[in-house]
C-alpha cells in the first residue's frame, strides 16, 4: 500500500456553485477554515496558503484539477519553518512532515435532491505523520463550511 486516505462526505443545503465559491473564494475559506487560499483555480496554477499571518507557496503547491461546481483538487501546502512557528509546531515535527511525500486533497461536488453531496478525499504518505495531524481537522473544517453556507455563519473556532 503506497497511500493512506482520509475520506469524508457531508450533505449541504446549497447549490454546487455556492459550494465551489466557498472552496475557492479566499475571504470565505478564511471565515470557515482560518486559511486563506488564493489561486486563479485553473489546473497547474500555483496556490498560496495563508494561515496565522504566514503565506506559504512553492512550485509543488498547485491546483491539480478545477471543474467549477464539480471537482477541485490541489496539493497540500509546504511545511516551512515560519509556518510551523506561526501555528506552534515544533521543528522536529515540521522537519519530519516536510520530508514526507506531498499529500493532495480532492473535493467532489455532486448535486443531490436540492442539496450538495460534498466528498473530501485527502491522500497521504502512509508512513508519515501528516495524516494524524489532519484527520481530526477535516470534520471541523467541513462542519464550519456547512454551517456557513446554511446559516451565514461559520462555527466558532475551537
Amino acid at each position: 500500500m503506497d497511500s493512506k486516505t482520509f475520506v469524508y462526505t457531508t450533505y449541504i443545503r446549497a447549490t454546487p456553485e455556492q459550494v465551489w465559491r466557498a472552496l475557492t473564494d479566499p475571504a470565505l475559506t478564511e471565515r470557515y477554515w482560518g486559511v486563506r487560499l488564493e489561486s486563479d483555480w485553473t489546473q497547474e496554477s500555483p496556490l498560496a496558503w495563508t494561515q496565522a499571518g504566514v503565506t506559504v507557496a512553492g512550485p509543488e503547491q498547485i491546483v491539480l484539477a478545477a471543474v467549477p461546481g464539480r471537482r477541485l483538487a490541489y496539493t497540500w501546502h509546504t511545511f516551512t519553518e515560519r509556518w510551523a512557528e506561526s501555528v506552534g509546531l515544533g521543528e522536529d515535527v515540521r522537519a519530519a512532515i516536510a520530508a514526507e511525500r506531498r499529500s493532495s486533497v480532492t473535493f467532489t461536488i455532486e448535486p443531490l435532491n436540492g442539496q450538495v453531496k460534498l466528498t473530501v478525499t485527502h491522500d497521504f504518505d502512509p508512513a508519515g505523520r501528516v495524516y494524524a495531524l489532519c484527520e481530526d481537522g477535516w470534520p471541523t473544517v467541513l462542519s464550519s463550511l456547512k454551517s456557513l453556507l446554511e446559516t451565514g455563519e461559520p462555527l466558532p473556532a475551537p
